[in-house]
């Protein structure tokens, strides 16, 4: 599904990704972690084209990406901060993306699961940080890709909310979706991920399951499992 071999990525002196390999296989889900700085984001805007590697490849159903672009429709992304035009209305916004996809989408179901119907009419510039985390992701899984790119997708979401993404995740995962997930609600990444991906330094420092992470770290609990990975390395 995803395999980077070798990535490098500097932004002036600052040197995010340092010969970064990973390998995705397709279905299931797998949490991007790392503290901030660690290049999650960095990684994922590579996948997605959106920042170009100063070496390295990345291919994306089993293709090149270089110079490429329309690998992407095949991708759903959910960005940490969605920036919506203001002046625009809930309805006119999923509109307009429809539109734009010309792709068939179930976005009446998503708009039902995340309580939306009373804000359709609203603009967006008026809706709470919460509300517009709801759209955004109503957004993200309303069409039928393959990969799903989730970037801090908890932001702002009440508990009713929470619990229909993570029912949603797990909907989608049942129909063979791959979904990439960056958090930092370690109770979150525990009741959904399938896979652990933890960077640091711009390398991965661990990849596996949650019950391997424990092992390896000596610890019963997921959090100090994750703060014991980057105590142990700063202490290297």
């Amino acid at each position: 599904m995803i395999q980077v071999e070798n990535l490098h990525k500097k932004f002036s002196k600052n040197q995010v990704l340092t010969g970064l390999d990973l390998n995705i296989q397709e279905g299931g889900i797998f949490a991007i972690l790392g503290p901030n700085g660690s290049g999650k984001t960095t990684l994922i805007k590579i996948i997605l084209g959106m920042v170009i590697a100063d070496k390295g490849t990345v291919s994306v159903f089993g293709k090149h990406i270089k110079n490429k672009w329309k690998y992407r429709q095949e991708i759903e992304y959910l960005p940490q901060i969605a920036n919506f035009p203001g002046n625009l209305r809930v309805k006119e916004l999923i509109r307009m993306i429809k539109d734009l996809r010309q792709q068939p989408c179930e976005e009446k179901r998503l708009i039902e699961l995340f309580g939306l119907q009373p804000f359709m009419d609203k603009k967006l510039a008026t809706l709470s940080g919460g509300t517009k985390q709801k759209v955004n992701i109503v957004l993200a899984f309303m069409f039928n890709s393959p990969l799903i790119i989730l970037d801090e997708p908890t932001t702002g979401l009440d508990p009713a909310a929470l619990i229909s993404l993570k029912e949603l995740i797990q909907k989608e995962k049942q129909e063979g979706k791959t979904i990439l997930i960056t958090s930092h609600i370690m109770q979150f990444v525990e009741e959904v991920a399938d896979e652990i991906v933890y960077l640091l330094e711009g390398k991965i420092y661990f990849k596996g399951g949650i019950s391997e992470l424990m092992e390896k770290t000596a610890q019963t609990n997921f959090e100090h499992a994750i703060a014991a990975i980057a105590t142990k390395k700063s202490n290297a």
